[in-house]
């Protein structure tokens, strides 16, 4: 063993000792909030149309306040005067807009008709979750797995602009044109810009502006020193508290859709499995391909892979209805989605420590 592994194994229970409980146990915790969740919107009468009705323009305030204290502490630890090294890295962001606007809604629209030819409107469900590229949980993966804070905010700030000029149009191409093409039975899909531009501006817009002021007005009043020893670990575990509270309430809504129709869910985790295996694999060995650090390397694979259930589920909820099968599917993406990542945090995690040992050739530093 070379003097580097072990000094990295010498001091492996010391990093995982300073761990607070909540991170040490964050996937139990997840868990326990799924299943909070689940049970609540079973057993509570009218608990999910009650946490409904708190909405706002089809926006359902409790999520978005849990998805605003989410990200705050990750958006406020951002150095926004590191950003233009991001802006700089051409092949990042290169590849993540041609993963994100291209590759990604093509798999999901492939696996969607090769497992559900069947079930029309889950299949419609599921083409609308591709086509909503992740702005906003995929900053809390990002940040868990150590990837890189400054790309991970340039490359939802990139999806937020492409996806409130490129929803409505891809919805119409995968729903309609495409299936048209191919012989196959189409589609409509209504949804206007205002409702993906409120989208964006609430789940991005507001806890980035929010981050940006933390950080500049921090540091000119008490100096970066204070702004990132004191101010930051205070603020830090809102993160995971914020997420745990988004998990329950949005699995509140849907518990009883979810619980009563088990074998429907089944049906629908299928694809998305596979979606976020392809999309999430995919992309990590393209950035190992085209040698970007490891940091860069997870941001683009978790951007890539994760997707804006928010958006998702109130287009399907204001298209199709509330009790629609294609607002089943986008339900349950987050359901798929939030244990695959939380996993794939870990395998980022574990790829890291190989990484160290055998660094990139020309890797971005």
């Amino acid at each position: 063993m070379s003097t580097q592994e072990a000094d990295s194994t010498s001091t492996a229970p010391a990093v995982v000792g300073k761990l607070s409980t909540l991170d040490r146990f964050l996937p139990v915790w997840i868990l326990a909030a799924m299943v909070v969740g689940l049970a609540a919107g079973r057993l509570v009468p009218g608990l999910g149309p009650a946490l409904d009705a708190i909405a706002v323009d089809g926006v359902s305030l409790p999520i978005a306040l849990g998805l605003l204290i989410m990200m705050y502490p990750v958006l406020a630890k951002v150095r926004y005067d590191r950003l233009d090294t991001v802006t700089a890295d051409r092949p990042l962001l290169v590849s993540s807009l041609l993963l994100n606007w291209v590759l990604g809604p093509a798999v999901m629209f492939a696996l969607a008709w090769l497992l559900l030819p069947d079930l029309p409107e889950y299949r419609t469900g599921l083409i609308i979750v591709g086509l909503a590229r992740c702005i906003a949980m995929v900053i809390i993966w990002n940040d868990l797995a150590c990837g890189d804070r400054e790309a991970a905010a340039v490359l939802v700030a990139l999806n937020s602009v492409f996806q409130v000029i490129a929803f409505a149009g891809l919805g119409w191409f995968y729903l309609d044109v495409l299936p048209g093409w191919l012989g196959l039975p189409q589609a409509d899909l209504a949804v206007s810009a205002w409702q993906i531009a409120t989208s964006v501006l609430i789940f991005l817009g507001v806890p980035l502006l929010a981050g940006y002021l933390s950080r500049r007005l921090g540091e000119r009043t008490k100096g970066r020193e204070w702004y990132e020893s004191r101010f930051l670990p205070r603020i830090g575990p809102f993160a995971l508290y914020g997420l745990l509270f988004t998990i329950v309430v949005l699995f509140a809504l849907q518990g009883d859709a979810i619980t009563s129709r088990p074998f429907d869910v089944a049906r629908i985790a299928l694809p998305l499995l596979a979606y976020f295996a392809i999309m999430w694999a995919g992309s990590f060995l393209l950035g190992r391909a085209i040698g970007l650090s490891y940091e860069r390397t997870t941001t683009l694979a978790f951007t890539a892979a994760g997707n804006n259930f928010e958006l998702a589920i109130a287009v399907a909820i204001a298209t199709f209805g509330v009790t629609s099968g294609q607002a089943l599917a986008g339900v349950v993406g987050p359901l798929i989605e939030v244990p695959v990542l939380v996993g794939l945090v870990y395998v980022s995690l574990a790829a890291r420590r190989r990484w160290t040992r055998h660094p990139t050739p020309g890797g971005t530093p």
